[in-house]
């Protein structure tokens, strides 16, 4: 029966902290980061603000925790992405393509604030550099396939690919997206 009651009490915290998460979240996209405080997203979730406090310090945490959230999840995305496509350069252009998707999906609705304050961590890095090996190993697999140039090294065509492709945030289309990553893949692809 312990592990019974362990496993009812851990979900009931992730599903508090699951709330608080997604309610900062929505608060911020409504209201801007300003305006939300611990109070306001206490009185939203339903809980008391001494519960809150002892899930989270600040508000600013709580975000990161959610971003953290969502950078786990967009990485998983993109590696689902690419083990869907069989040839190199199917997986790269499924890898190229998901990630202006989501860059594009992301950006709506988020402040200048917001983004300075989660784009300034250590865990955004990290995501950085997986993504880039990701695309790297990629880049390696469609080059040896014939399909990439191969007189860059793949690191520097990650890199190139990695600083293109965030201007899809900024894009008005999906269309326009679609359009940065064929132009991408088009200087991966080299001299014709």
């Amino acid at each position: 029966m312990p592990r019974l009651w362990q496993a009812t009490i851990d979900a009931h915290r992730r599903e508090v902290r699951d709330a608080i998460l997604e309610t900062t979240a929505r608060l911020v996209a409504e209201h801007g980061l300003r305006a939300v405080t611990m109070s306001r997203i206490a009185d939203e979730t339903g809980i008391g603000r001494a519960t809150l406090y002892k899930y989270f310090p600040s508000v600013e945490a709580i975000l990161r925790a959610w971003h953290a959230r969502q950078i786990g999840r967009h990485l998983e995305q993109l590696a689902a992405l690419r083990d869907q496509a069989a040839e190199p350069l199917a997986r790269l252009e499924a890898v190229l393509a998901g990630y202006a998707r989501i860059l594009y999906e992301s950006r709506r609705g988020h402040d200048d604030a917001l983004a300075a304050l989660l784009h300034r961590d250590e865990q955004v890095a990290a995501a950085e550099h997986r993504l880039r090996a990701m695309i790297g190993d990629l880049l390696v697999a469609a080059a040896d396939a014939g399909d990439v140039r191969d007189d860059v090294p793949p690191d520097e065509l990650a890199a190139y690919s990695l600083h293109a492709l965030p201007a899809a945030g900024r894009l008005p289309s999906k269309e326009a997206v679609e359009r940065l990553v064929g132009l991408v893949l088009t200087g991966l692809r080299g001299r014709a």
